[in-house]
C-alpha cells in the first residue's frame, strides 16, 4: 500500500486525507494555513515527504507554482507527484517545466468534492492525464486511486480543459448568474424541469463556489465556451422578443428544444427500464445495509476490528470470478464492490 503526503489542507485536502485513510493508508499533511490533527500533520515540508511514496497536491491553482517549488528540494526521483487541480494545462506545463524528466510527476483531476465525499457519492472518477515522460508513475498513481475506490478515466491535458470549460467552468458560470438574478434554488413551487438545475446550483454553492474565478481564469478555453454561450443566449433572447406564442420558420427552430424521446422511443424505453433496475438496486443496498448493521454490531461485541483484509480480499476475489463468468469485465466489477465495501464500513463503524 502506497505512503502519502498531502499538501494542502483546505476543505478537499482534508476531505482526500479522509479518504485515504478511509482506505487503510498512510497519510501525513503539511499546510501551515490551517489547523491539522496532530496524528497526521508534518511540522515542515522536509519532514511531510520523508519516506512517503506518492506526494498529493492539493492547494488553491493560483498557489501550484510556489507549492510546488517548496516542495522540489525536498524529493528524491523515487517519490512521485501528483496535483489535483481542477483544470490540467497549466498544472502541466508548471511542473513539466518544473521537473522534466528528472522528477516523476503526474496530472490528475478527481470529479468529485468534499460534499461528494460526505454523500457518498458513486462512483467516484478521476482524470489522469498521460505523461510520456513518466508512464510508470502514471500507472503507479491510477493504481493509487484504484485503492480509494476511483475509477479512473485518461485524457491529456488539452482534451480536459476543453471539456472541462464546455461542462465544469459553464455550470459554475450559469450557476452564478442564476443565483445573482435571484433565483429561488428551494422554491416549494418549482416544475419538475426546474428540479435538476436546482440540485446544480446547489451542488456548485455548496460542493466548491469559490471555484468559479479559478475555473475560467486558468482554464485557457473557458473564455470562448462563455462567450459562446452568451452569444447563444442572445440569439434566443432576440427570437423571444420578436415572435408571437407561436413561432414560425427560423424562429421556431432557434427556440424548439429536441425531444430526446419523440427522437428515440428506444432509448426511451431503454432508460426507463435502466430506471426500474436501479430501483431494485438500491432496494438490494438498503438490505445488505441491515445486514452491515448487524455485523457491526456482532464485530462490537467480539472487540474485533471493522475492516477484515483478509475477507474483503477473499469477497473481491469471488466478485471478479462472478463478473467474468458472466461476460463482465472484472476489473470495473471490482471497483464497484470496492464502492459498496466502503458504504458497509461506514455503516459498521
Amino acid at each position: 500500500m502506497p505512503t502519502v503526503s498531502v499538501v494542502g489542507y483546505g476543505r478537499f485536502g482534508a476531505a482526500f486525507v479522509r479518504l485515504c485513510q478511509a482506505a487503510g493508508l498512510s497519510v501525513r499533511a503539511f499546510d501551515p494555513q490551517a489547523p491539522i490533527p496532530d496524528e497526521i500533520k508534518a511540522p515542515s515540508v522536509a519532514d511531510l515527504v520523508q519516506g512517503r511514496r506518492l506526494v498529493v497536491v492539493a492547494v488553491p491553482m493560483e498557489a501550484l507554482g510556489p507549492a510546488l517549488e517548496a516542495l522540489s528540494p525536498n524529493l528524491s526521483p523515487s517519490q512521485v507527484v501528483c496535483d489535483v487541480c481542477s483544470v490540467k494545462v497549466m498544472p502541466t506545463r508548471v511542473m513539466a517545466e518544473l521537473w522534466g524528466s528528472r522528477q516523476p510527476w503526474v496530472a490528475t483531476h478527481p470529479l468529485f468534492g468534499p460534499a461528494s465525499l460526505a454523500r457518498g457519492e458513486q462512483p467516484l472518477r478521476v482524470v489522469v492525464c498521460p505523461n510520456t515522460e513518466h508512464p510508470s508513475a502514471v500507472v503507479e498513481v491510477e493504481e493509487f486511486f484504484g485503492v480509494l475506490g476511483c475509477q479512473t478515466l485518461s485524457l491529456s491535458a488539452e482534451a480536459h480543459d476543453r471539456e472541462m470549460a464546455l461542462t465544469h467552468a459553464l455550470v459554475f458560470f450559469v450557476a452564478k448568474a442564476m443565483l445573482d438574478v435571484g433565483v429561488p434554488p428551494g422554491s416549494p413551487y418549482a416544475p419538475p424541469s426546474f428540479q435538476g438545475m436546482a440540485k446544480t446550483i446547489e451542488a456548485v454553492r455548496v460542493d466548491a463556489g469559490h471555484l468559479l474565478p479559478a475555473l475560467h481564469r486558468f482554464n485557457p478555453f473557458a473564455a470562448a465556451a462563455r462567450h459562446a454561450l452568451l452569444r447563444a443566449l442572445s440569439v434566443i433572447d432576440l427570437a423571444l422578443e420578436a415572435t408571437g406564442p407561436a413561432p414560425q420558420g427560423n424562429d421556431a427552430a432557434t427556440l424548439g428544444i429536441p425531444d430526446l424521446g419523440q427522437l428515440s422511443p428506444e432509448l426511451k424505453e431503454t432508460r426507463e427500464l435502466l430506471d426500474e433496475l436501479d430501483q431494485e438496486l438500491v432496494a438490494l443496498l438498503a438490505r445488505r445495509a441491515v445486514l452491515s448493521k448487524r455485523a457491526g454490531r456482532t464485530k462490537a461485541a467480539l472487540g474485533v476490528e471493522v475492516r477484515d483484509p483478509a475477507r474483503e480480499s477473499n469477497l473481491l476475489d469471488a466478485r471478479r470470478r462472478w463478473a467474468t463468468e458472466r461476460g463482465l469485465n472484472p476489473d470495473r466489477v471490482e471497483d464497484i464492490f470496492r464502492s459498496v465495501l466502503r458504504f458497509s464500513r461506514a455503516l459498521q463503524g
